[in-house]
């Protein structure tokens, strides 16, 4: 079975990409899969700026923590991996919370 929301996100995600705003397609997806229909104004503001201050700060820090080597180094591919499974325990707690 299709999910209308799903399918909706995944469509507009990839067009974004094509964009260049792929942090604003996450932050869409976000916006209507987490937050309520009566969220107001303010509230959306704030979450946005802390969805985007949270992308800036891992990308920022992603940009870091990299050896200055050309390719990924065997500790660049580790803190990668860390980084992954820090956001894969999360996803974990999310889908478990909502249901998903």
């Amino acid at each position: 079975m299709s999910d209308p929301i799903r399918e909706l996100a995944d469509s507009l995600a990839k067009r974004l990409v094509h964009e260049g705003k792929l942090i604003e397609a996450g932050w869409i997806g976000y916006d209507k899969l987490v937050l309520s229909p009566d969220a107001s104004q303010l509230q959306r503001d704030e979450c946005r700026l802390a969805f985007f201050a949270g992308a800036q700060h891992l990308f920022g820090s992603i940009m870091q923590i990299l050896e200055p080597d050309a390719e990924p180094t065997p500790a660049d591919l580790e803190r990668m991996s860390q980084i992954h499974a820090e956001l894969e325990g999360f996803l974990v707690m999310f889908k478990a919370k909502h249901g998903l």
